[in-house]
């Protein structure tokens, strides 16, 4: 597929309001505010496709920068799906790493360094010519004390003071000028041995850059448009590069969500995002409320633990955060359940899963989070034993396993060596290929090593059918899509379940999300000191609670261990939310000895906000007036159920309407109008 000029407007049909007047916005500086759910990949992805269609954009001088490897290779994919093939989009060391070494022989001389692949080593010599310990914890921590104060361009000298200042002490249960010492024989390890480290390449990208005028206008002759996605996680570092690569211009969009900051410990920080009207006069800021995600349930709780952010007073969203309204038709209640120990959770999700499954999602869209990952041990042990597959997020990679790395060897020999045996079907002919690796229409009984390897190569298959379906490639153009991918190890889908940390989890969702661990001592972690730190941990469950579609289950053991003292409490972040004298294992978000209408009215009581609540009784009364002039019973115009629905979703449209449940093709022709006139003069902001 390639862009015509014609295509513009086509593109600009597929948006909502909002995302529309992200992609119509071409020229100038671009702040989105984007929610969770509400499609920012899409709106961003599509006003590149809109500028290249337009002929405002080439395709060759836009720079879409993200932060994760399999986010850039994601919207690479998306935007050769729109038939934008030459967009560079790319991480910001990805970038700075790729310039860095095209430039060196030029701006410096000689062979680029190597790149150390990690700190510990360099910072094990530094501790120890200061005669500091040197076991594990000790230089993890120290290393990721190097990592901040170089992304905070922090140098060495003035360490102590940002340290304190920034109450970064007591790192390693070492005072901040003992620190600073180690981070001065950090760099002069790392001189001695003739390597660079991943900060490095930004530090001397941004050198060449300000030293070499030349070498500037060359990147900026290259670059005229570029895209930040993610742009909450900014660091001083690469801010500086950013600036850099703009010189005096402004044709940057950035795009960000405050309520998704969790890396604040590495350097991020919003405040580029939440100062970028005044850094850049005159920018214009598009808000992204509407969530395509999740079910109005979700979205609700979502809102309500960063609402609850505010002690004191009216319920109300942190500054810079977006209220988010559910798109979605209404779904199941959120399910809050209390176990006697670990081990007991540990088996509850094991029960979820299977209930999940019975009702038809498949284990890919399961996931179970966590705050640390010590919290997996557990789950695994369960999980295996009931004979359920799962994934362990940060575990062996995809693409090295070697099931996959033969298959991908397969494949690119097919389509070189067998061009008259292959039927041009890629989904076929993948599976006849990868037959011979082990594949098979049924997978196999048993569990372990060969049922790994069997969801690996099914993992491809279902790939290949995903790409015909899109684009139509051929098997020589799926080796390039799989080579691509595991560059920047963007895997394929696998069957099992998935376990993550809740800071892994981030720019990932599933149908289903099983969140263990909300109490004290894990959500918020017993380590965050400080308010700034704990409303950190806030929107850590805040980007927990918004991984879901559709079913969500939260989740805490009263003990860590069998017959222990049951001294855990649930998450002050869910304070008025969880539902109070709970026996354990059977705690959830509805009272008991109701059902049905009943339980879904109270739930809906119980977790609305006034808005909402006021909306509904106007539809109630509307529904009144409209069952009088009919003289039909009022059940018979919507019932409760769909007017709640209406009332949380509040559709600003037809369409939109007619995805709510209840309302179908007869009663939108008759009542549709209606129905949004009320919902326009009870919620005008909306």
């Amino acid at each position: 597929m390639t862009l015509g000029p014609g295509q513009a407007a086509r593109l600009l049909d597929a948006l909502d309001p909002d995302q529309r007047e992200v992609a119509e916005h071409l020229e100038g500086p671009l702040c989105v505010l984007a929610g969770a759910g509400t499609g920012k990949t899409r709106a961003i992805t599509y006003r590149i496709a809109h500028g290249v269609a337009s002929g405002a954009y080439q395709t060759t001088q836009v720079l879409a920068v993200t932060f994760t490897s399999r986010a850039a290779g994601e919207m690479r994919s998306r935007l050769a799906d729109l038939g934008v093939p030459g967009v560079q989009a790319r991480t910001f060391h990805s970038a700075a790493l790729r310039q860095l070494t095209y430039f060196w022989p030029t701006a410096i001389g000689g062979r680029r360094p190597e790149i150390q692949p990690g700190k510990a080593p360099l910072v094990g010599a530094a501790a120890r010519r200061l005669g500091l310990a040197t076991d594990r914890a000790t230089l993890r921590d120290l290393a990721a004390e190097v990592e901040w104060a170089k992304v905070t361009l922090t140098l060495p000298e003035d360490y102590a003071q940002a340290a304190i200042a920034a109450g970064r002490t007591g790192v390693a249960g070492i005072e901040p000028a003992t620190v600073a010492q180690v981070l001065a024989l950090y760099e002069k390890a790392k001189t001695e041995r003739g390597v660079i480290d991943f900060e490095d390449v930004l530090l001397l990208q941004i050198g060449i850059l300000l030293d070499r005028e030349d070498i500037a206008s060359q990147v900026r002759s290259q670059y005229k448009h570029f895209v930040v996605d993610e742009y909450q996680d900014v660091s001083p570092l690469q801010q500086r590069l950013l600036d850099l690569w703009l010189g005096r211009r402004r044709q940057l969009c950035v795009v960000g969500d405050v309520s998704q900051t969790i890396y604040s410990f590495t350097g991020a920080t919003p405040d580029y995002l939440t100062g970028f009207t005044s850094r850049y006069q005159g920018a214009r800021t598009v808000r992204l409320t509407r969530d395509y995600r999740s079910t109005p349930q979700v979205v609700s709780l979502a809102n309500q633990v960063l609402a609850r952010s505010r002690r004191g007073g009216a319920l109300r969203l942190p500054t810079g955060a977006v209220e988010l309204v559910a798109q979605r038709p209404s779904g199941p209640a959120v399910r809050f359940e209390a176990h006697d120990d670990d081990v007991s959770e540990a088996q509850g999700v094991v029960t979820q899963v299977q209930r999940l499954r019975s009702a038809g999602v498949p284990l890919s869209e399961i996931a179970v989070l966590y705050r640390t990952n010590s919290q997996s041990e557990v789950i695994e042990q369960a999980l295996a034993s009931a004979g359920i597959g799962y994934l362990v997020r940060g575990g062996e990679r995809f693409f090295e396993r070697q099931e996959v790395k033969r298959a991908m060897v397969s494949i690119l020999g097919a389509a070189r060596t067998e061009k008259e045996s292959l039927t041009g079907d890629l989904g076929a002919d993948v599976r006849m290929v990868l037959s011979r690796e082990g594949w098979s229409q049924e997978p196999p009984a048993q569990r372990g090593a060969v049922r790994e390897r069997w969801d690996s190569l099914n993992a491809i298959v279902a790939l290949a059918d995903d790409l015909a379906q899109t684009r139509g490639a051929s098997m020589e153009a799926f080796h390039t899509e799989l080579r691509e991918r595991a560059d920047v190890q963007n895997a394929p889908t696998v069957e099992g379940v998935t376990l993550s940390s809740l800071h892994a989890a981030k720019g990932l969702e599933w149908d289903a999300v099983l969140l263990i661990g909300a109490c004290e001592g894990l959500l918020p972690i017993s380590l965050a000191e400080g308010a700034a730190a704990i409303e950190e941990e806030r929107r850590l469950l805040y980007v927990g609670v918004t991984r879901a579609r559709e079913h969500l289950v939260i989740s805490y053991a009263r003990a860590r261990n069998a017959g222990g003292r049951a001294s855990r409490k649930p998450s002050r972040f869910l304070e008025g939310l969880w539902p109070k004298a709970e026996a354990p294992g059977t705690a959830r978000a509805t009272g008991k000895g109701r059902t049905g209408a009943k339980q879904a009215a109270a739930d809906f009581e119980a977790s609305a906000d006034p808005a909402t609540l006021a909306l509904f009784e106007e539809l109630r009364a509307w529904r009144a007036v409209a069952a009088k002039e009919r003289s039909r019973p009022a059940y018979t115009v919507f019932a409760d159920a769909t007017l709640r629905d209406i009332a949380t979703v509040k559709p600003t449209s037809l369409p939109q309407l007619s995805l709510i449940r209840g309302v179908g093709a007869v009663k939108l022709q008759e009542y549709g109008g209606q129905v949004l006139a009320v919902v326009r003069a009870t919620a005008p902001g909306e």
